[in-house]
This record gives C-alpha cells, sequence and structure tokens, in this order.
C-alpha cells in the first residue's frame, strides 16, 4: 500500500477535503492520511510515497524531516530543497529572463544588523547607496515588502523619498525589496498543479479580504487568459514548484507577475470560494495519485525546475523548452454577483525621485566614511574602518533574540 501524507498546520477545510477525496477515489493501493511524525532517524525513510507539504516554510523541524524523507525517495511536494533556496526576488530575475513580464524591483540591505554581526560585516556594502539611481529606477509611488516573505506581511505603500526612509526605518532586520507600483486594469490570482493544471481566477486586491475573489468585473478576454496561462506555466515549470499561486496585475493588456513564490498558497474554502476550492481539492488529489504511482522507493522523486536543470547541464537557461505545455489544464473560475463597494483603480503616475537629502541619516547599518574616488584600498582594512562620520548617527543594534 502506498500511502500519500499532507502536513499542515492552522488551515482546517483543505487538508480533510484533500484525505477524503483520494481515499474515495479508490485508487488500487493508494490510500491517504495525516502526516503522522513521531520520530525521524537520519537517513530513514517515512512511511509515505507522497507527502503534500502545506507548514514547512513556518516549522524548520518539518523542513529538515521533509528533506529527510526526500533523500529516502519520499516525493514531496513541493521540492524542500528548492523551497529553502528561493526567495521572491529570485524569482523575479528569473522572470525577467525568460521573457515574464515583472515590475521594476531592487533588493535592499538590511536597517539593522542581523545577529552576530558587525560593522564589519559590511566592508563590501558601498555607502552611501546610489539612492537616487534606484528611485528613479522605481519611481514612486511603490511597493517596499520582504524578500522571502509572504502573506501581505510588513508590506508597505511608499509615496515618495521622505515616505521611503521613515518606513525603511521600521523594517529592522528583514531584507527588503522595493517594487515598481503596477496601477492595473484587472487582476488574476493563478492555482498551478503540476506545472500543467491551471486555474485562472479574476481577484481584487483591494477589496476585504473575504471578498476579494468576488470582484464584480466583466469576463476577460480569451487572448489575455492565453497569455496569463502561458506566463504560469512557464514560472512554474521553470521554478518547479509543484503547488504554487501566481499573481497578475494587468496594465496596459500587459500582464505582470507581481508574485509567484506562494508554495503553500491559501486554498480555505472561506477564502477561496466553493468552486475554486473543489477544483483545487480535486486536482490536488488526481495529482498526488499521479505522483504515487510514479514513486520508486530509494531514488529521486522531486521536481527539479528547468532553471536548475539547465544548470546542472550546463546549457542555455531558455534553450530547454518547458514541458507539456501542450497539455495544460486551464479552467476559468466564474463570477456569481457583483460586489459594488469595491477598489477604483487610480491612474498611474510617473514621477521622477528627487534627488536623496541627508541619504547619510538613513543608510542600512554599515560604517560611514567618506567617499573616495580610488577602487583600490592600499591601506589595511582594519584602519579603513576606524574612520569616523561625525554626521551619521551611531548604528543601532538589534537585539538579541
Amino acid at each position: 500500500m502506498k500511502k500519500i501524507g499532507i502536513l499542515f498546520g492552522q488551515e482546517d477545510s483543505f487538508p480533510q477535503a484533500f484525505v477524503d477525496r483520494v481515499n474515495q477515489k479508490a485508487e488500487k493501493g493508494i490510500s491517504a492520511e495525516f502526516v503522522r511524525l513521531d520520530k525521524v532517524m537520519q537517513a530513514e525513510p517515512l512511511d509515505y510515497a507522497v507527502i503534500v507539504d502545506r507548514i514547512s516554510q513556518d516549522v524548520p523541524y518539518y523542513r529538515a524531516a521533509l528533506k529527510n524523507a526526500a533523500i529516502c525517495g519520499t516525493a514531496v511536494i513541493n521540492n524542500p530543497f528548492w523551497w529553502s533556496a528561493d526567495e521572491k526576488f529570485f524569482n523575479n530575475a528569473l522572470a525577467v529572463k525568460i521573457g515574464v513580464p515583472v515590475p521594476k524591483t531592487v533588493i535592499l540591505p538590511s536597517k539593522e544588523l542581523p545577529d552576530d554581526t558587525t560593522n564589519k560585516s559590511f566592508r563590501n556594502l558601498a555607502y552611501p547607496l546610489d539612492w537616487n539611481g534606484i528611485f528613479n529606477y522605481v519611481g514612486f509611488p511603490a511597493y517596499m515588502k520582504p524578500f522571502d516573505g509572504g502573506g501581505w506581511k510588513e508590506v508597505y505603500k511608499i509615496e515618495n523619498e521622505k515616505d521611503f526612509f521613515s518606513k525603511y526605518d521600521k523594517t529592522k532586520q528583514h531584507v527588503m525589496m522595493l517594487q515598481e507600483e503596477v496601477v492595473f486594469d484587472d487582476y488574476f490570482r493563478c492555482y498551478c498543479i503540476g506545472g500543467k493544471h491551471v486555474r485562472i481566477m479574476q481577484y481584487e486586491p483591494r477589496n476585504p479580504h473575504h471578498l476579494r475573489y468576488e470582484h464584480g468585473k466583466a469576463p476577460a478576454a480569451k487572448k489575455l487568459l492565453d497569455t496569463v496561462k502561458d506566463y504560469v506555466i512557464k514560472l512554474n515549470q521553470f521554478l518547479g514548484y509543484d503547488f504554487n499561486t501566481v499573481e497578475f496585475a494587468v496594465r496596459d493588456g500587459v500582464p505582470y507577475a507581481i508574485d509567484f513564490c506562494n508554495p503553500a498558497p491559501d486554498a480555505e474554502v472561506t477564502s477561496v470560494g466553493q468552486e475554486n476550492f473543489d477544483w483545487v481539492v480535486e486536482t490536488a488529489a488526481d495529482y498526488a495519485i499521479e505522483r504515487a504511482k510514479k514513486q520508486k522507493d530509494g531514488l529521486d522523486n522531486l521536481t527539479w525546475g528547468e532553471f536548475v536543470k539547465t544548470s546542472a547541464a550546463k546549457t542555455p537557461l531558455v534553450a530547454a523548452p518547458p514541458k507539456a505545455a501542450a497539455k495544460a489544464d486551464v479552467t476559468v473560475a466564474k463570477v456569481e454577483h457583483a460586489i459594488e463597494d469595491e477598489g477604483k483603480a487610480k491612474k498611474a503616475k510617473t514621477t521622477k525621485a528627487p534627488a536623496a537629502k541627508a541619504a547619510a541619516a538613513k543608510e542600512p547599518v554599515v560604517t560611514k566614511e567618506p567617499a573616495k574616488k580610488a577602487t583600490v584600498v592600499k591601506e589595511p582594512i582594519a584602519k579603513a574602518v576606524a574612520v569616523k562620520d561625525k554626521a551619521a548617527p551611531k548604528p543601532k543594534k538589534a537585539a538579541k533574540k
């Protein structure tokens, strides 16, 4: 008997519905249950052919257990090694390389020193940062958010340079991204399962959370939906995610991928609605059964994306076309009724960033040194970092946890 397990946290409706649906299908030699861990021994397998992971991003113990299970042959959905390595800024860079539109984005150093570091740990970081170059590239308004976060935590809307520095000061040890605002005409949230099954859902992120799928908009044009489908499949096949969501903001007919690092996406019936919930339960159950049938003990049964495959093969990234694109299974969610009071899109503004005034007082915490034209430091580093800058405040040291 091959067992399919689901590892989950606080969610309620999806895990039980998933287990019930797999078992209802009554595939010979396959059953499903909640994962139970009473011990994890090194290099010893867990009793599961497939595990659907919904929580290890928040529980390091689970992530370690899943890696151990994977090396012993369990097919983990999603690949715990890749999930551990991935983050949103890399996602954006990959999207640019494979031709998927994304907002202009830069990454910023943490405002406070990370634990167990000092000013000397940041001797390679230029001072001051090129704030004018950063602001002119991204523009205002913009959004600032953690480069590896999710769930709308620590997300800030930035109106101008002064607003940026005020909010950047609050980000503590988070490594943040500053991202161009895309003022959108339409918005989509898309499930992708198995790199081939796509559920396109029109979505309104400016509505209250429980009304975001009830957007009140006319159905999108087929040409736009086809483009969205193609981008969803391409992103997930290059990243190698088995279960993910991709969000698009449509500006002037162009879908920009806003967020596509969601390997444990919300699937609660109370938030996604019954029709979308039924689709994700059915599709996830079918895909898990498919993976269980293919699973072989003692082998690598994980999904590795085209980025990893081309890197290992030393071939160009775009030379390997995504597999199974022609067999994509795409459905589009319907809207049963409109919501009158929803957020209104504002006209896009293009604003050039003003000169960065008093930037020295707003820098991430690093040693403050006067600018030098020379590119080669001829003095010992220890002496160079001792230079004091009276105009800059003393670095703040983050409290030890």
